[in-house]
């Protein structure tokens, strides 16, 4: 019940789409106060957990809490950065509105990753931050400190697009950064494990497309915006498991409501760098990847821009932590007249090694 009257509420106000390639404005929260939900409308989801807490970030820097995944308690009253004055100066255009972002646990600090962007442009910025603790009840010690620029595309420049950013670790729990929308597809670069900077001397490797560059000006106009790239791919999220390095990305277009038709490819490699192959062994830099989730025409008329994590599921009976494997994404919900609301999905793995959504 108490998402269905948010729901209404939401409509009532007119509340805007937001995502990785939709336009910089600002959603509007009914109110400031935080507030009970039990389906977060969300564009661009990613999750952590900090001493019995989830929390979830999402486009817009939206934030939302909870200790079962099940209730959510949205915080619009808490502002998670001052976004800085470097943003605007590489990002003509750029409004603060951020898009995308990730976070991620290194060395006993939580690394903030996210997008600085202008609606189908690539001249675009991934900034990082900092902050010792997610909990912004601990007035003592919560601050995302600006830590500068991760990555900068510029158009006519690169032939990339620096948003949609997910950190993973490699086997000896090195730092990689792993971005990209539309244009030449989906990055990897490693990160220096002291700055978490972009390494000395290394350079960006194109590890997922749908078609090769040469071929974008013949291929299907992108028909969110005629200055946008034509290459139908972005949001790479990276996990590890079972020897494996597992690449989601979301493949077609968000941001469009009811006309959406985003969904959620997979590949994986015994390297971090690649190749990744899918159930076919067609590789994802040749347009390759295995479906993991899309509209069912039914709940959700398209659903992508995934993470997923290996989250705690409770305690046994000998007070043991459970874990379970979790994917998140968003999907436009066809009873809320396209709005972008969360998706949660326990996950198995078959006999080949493949995750199976539940």
């Amino acid at each position: 019940m108490r998402h269905f009257l948010f729901s209404a509420i939401l409509l009532c106000l007119s509340a805007i789409f937001v995502c990785a390639q939709d336009a910089p404005q600002r959603r509007r929260w009914p109110r400031r106060e935080a507030f009970q939900v039990d389906t977060p409308m969300v564009h661009d989801p990613v999750m952590a957990w900090e001493n019995g807490t989830f929390y979830l970030y999402s486009t817009g820097l939206q934030l939302a809490t909870s200790k079962d995944r099940k209730t959510w308690t949205v915080h619009p009253e808490v502002k998670i950065l001052d976004i800085p004055a470097w943003t605007r100066d590489s990002v003509p255009g750029f409004r603060g509105h951020v898009w995308a972002p990730d976070v991620i646990n290194y060395r006993g600090r939580w690394w903030m990753a996210y997008s600085c962007s202008t609606f189908g442009r690539n001249t675009s910025a991934i900034g990082l931050a900092s902050s010792p603790t997610l909990n912004f009840a601990d007035t003592l010690l919560y601050h995302w400190q600006d830590e500068g620029c991760l990555v900068c595309s510029r158009e006519h420049r690169d032939q990339w697009n620096a948003i949609d950013p997910a950190f993973i670790l490699d086997e000896q729990g090195s730092p990689w950064l792993t971005w990209g929308s539309f244009w030449d597809g989906i990055q990897l670069v490693r990160l220096d494990p002291e700055t978490m900077h972009v390494a000395e001397g290394c350079a960006p490797k194109t590890i997922a497309r749908r078609i090769a560059l040469r071929d974008t000006l013949s291929a299907e106009p992108n028909p969110t915006s005629r200055h946008a790239g034509r290459n139908a791919i972005e949001a790479p999220f990276i996990i590890r498991h079972g020897g494996y390095f597992y690449l989601f990305a979301s493949h077609d277009y968000c941001c469009r409501g009811m006309q959406s038709n985003y969904k959620v490819v997979v590949g994986r490699s015994r390297s971090v760098e690649g190749p990744y192959l899918d159930r076919k062994g067609r590789d994802m830099a040749q347009g390759g990847g295995t479906l993991v989730i899309e509209g069912d025409k039914v709940e959700f008329e398209a659903a992508g821009h995934s993470a997923f994590y290996h989250v705690p599921s409770g305690v046994d009976t000998q007070g043991n932590m459970l874990h379970e494997d979790l994917f998140i994404c968003h999907g436009y919900s066809t009873h809320h007249h396209g709005q972008a609301i969360l998706i949660q999905r326990t996950v198995e793995w078959d006999e080949q090694g493949w995750p199976v959504l539940k």
